[in-house]
């Protein structure tokens, strides 16, 4: 009997729900619907699967990387993680999975389960049971999707027409875009149409032969890409240059509307791909008058809003099915009818070169973070914080020098050819061009005010000596 290998994909950015999702920590990394990031809750919903692998294979990218390999260790699962050399959509993705899979050599060729990291399903029984079907049919050489059974006429998603009948894995007629909201009540109506959900399950044998014979770009690059990995630490890094050769296509348009293999298992689970804000609201618990309510929240006469505080007070009168969202550096306000539109946010962002489209104020590391506190010409201001047993990089600038006060904690401080504990109240300069390095070796986090002065206060003006997170000789 086949074992199930779970696939996370993990490297989107979720620009509809700017501020709170950025480029380099997007929505998946954050408990947008809980108390867990959408992450773990989607290998944490995993639980309770029979014949389940003892790990899970995540591809994410470079920048979010630690993020990922942290949160996994938080809820006690052991992972490979795959850093994607560069978006090509999801067909290239899995290929890269079940390739590294095929090359473990295991007896039976196992069952891909491909989730993306950043849905909520609410039944996870129901879940359970849809993959036992689709299970089935993956070990009988088909190549499943799971149909969302419709709610209500969305014109945010793309649909699946599968044959109509009971069957427990549907022949699929015809994969559609997103469609308008006339012919999306038409779908609803007809009863024989399926949100594309974006998750699937075939064996690694049966995908590999689809990309041959289907694909044939994508499965040369993405062999090619494998058998030249690397591997730092926690990571399989796949060969960049060959990778790129990958056509950038879906696993629908690569593989499955092309395929007499393809079929869909109806899901029917409280799902949400949480595409927006407006959706995010649909599945939160509101309060009786339809509004969410999140950190230091005032309201008065107000109904069907979403409202968030990250660092201040927020307060907000007679505001109907709106959305508020504050974070330390940026106000989001919206109609909730319009969140869809929050890329064009983001699109000017990017446009504009503005770090708020990739960064939040706090800045996560392997090590711990910084929050950039205040800054002008000439001067920046950061509050670090460095994990129990943590260590920075050791490193030097040549553009700047950095003044460090330590607020919290027991520091070791190394400084040129000194090595040295700072505690509270107690600080030390490093000058221009010094080699210096921040570790916490004790069991409580750092807290350190660094100010840094020079003529210049970009993060690349780090020059990496020694790297405990495999970053030697990088600047970002």
């Amino acid at each position: 009997m086949a074992s199930i290998q779970p696939i996370i994909l993990s490297g989107g950015s979720g620009t509809r729900l700017w501020p709170a999702s950025r480029s380099m920590y997007p929505k998946q990394l954050l408990p947008l619907a809980g108390e867990n990031t959408m992450l773990q809750e989607t290998v944490l919903r995993l639980k309770g699967i029979d014949d389940l692998a003892d790990d899970v294979l995540v591809i994410c990218n470079e920048t979010q990387r630690f993020l990922v390999a942290e949160q996994l260790r938080d809820i006690g699962v052991g992972a490979k993680i795959v850093l994607e050399p560069e978006g090509r959509n999801t067909a290239p993705a899995v290929a890269l999975a079940a390739l590294i899979v095929e090359d473990d050599g295991q007896a039976n060729s196992p069952l891909l389960l491909v989730l993306p990291a950043d849905h909520v399903i609410r039944d996870v029984a129901a879940f359970h049971k849809a993959v036992a079907t689709g299970k089935v049919a993956a070990e009988a050489g088909k190549l499943v999707t799971f149909g969302i059974v419709p709610t209500r006429a969305e014109t945010g998603y793309g649909y699946i027409q599968a044959e109509a009948g009971s069957a427990a894995a549907r022949s699929i007629t015809t994969f559609v875009e997103k469609p308008d909201l006339s012919t999306a009540t038409a779908y609803l109506e007809s009863g024989d149409f399926f949100w594309n959900s974006g998750m699937f399950m075939f064996s690694t044998e049966s995908y590999v032969e689809a990309l041959e014979e289907h694909a044939p770009e994508t499965l040369v690059a993405c062999r090619n890409s494998v058998e030249n990995s690397t591997f730092d630490t926690d990571f399989i890094r796949p060969d960049i240059a060959a990778f790129l050769d990958c056509p950038g296509d879906s696993i629908d348009v690569a593989v499955m509307e092309k395929t007499r293999s393809a079929v869909m298992v109806p899901l029917n689970a409280g799902w949400s791909d949480v595409g927006s804000w407006a959706a995010l609201h649909d599945v939160s618990e509101s309060d009786d008058n339809g509004n969410m309510l999140i950190g230091d929240v005032i309201v008065h006469d107000c109904r069907n809003s979403y409202i968030s505080s990250e660092s201040r007070l927020v307060a907000a009168v007679g505001l109907n099915d709106c959305v508020v969202v504050e974070t330390k550096d940026s106000v989001l306000v919206t109609a909730k009818d319009r969140s869809q539109d929050v890329k064009y946010i983001v699109d000017g962002l990017i446009k504009s070169d503005r770090e708020e489209a990739k960064l939040h104020r706090q800045v996560f590391r392997p090590w711990g973070s910084y929050d950039s506190i205040d800054g002008d010409d000439g001067f920046q201001v950061k509050r670090l914080i460095v994990n129990p047993g943590a260590v920075l990089s050791l490193q030097k600038h040549a553009h700047r020098a950095e003044h460090w006060t330590v607020v919290r904690g027991v520091a070791r401080i190394t400084l040129d050819d000194k090595e040295f504990d700072l505690g509270v109240n107690e600080s030390t300069y490093v000058p221009i061009g010094a080699v210096h390095r921040i570790a916490n070796p004790y069991d409580v986090p750092v807290h350190i005010i660094e100010v840094q002065c020079g003529d210049y206060l970009g993060e690349d003006d780090i020059v990496r000596l020694e790297d405990n997170y495999g970053r030697e000789g990088t600047n970002t």
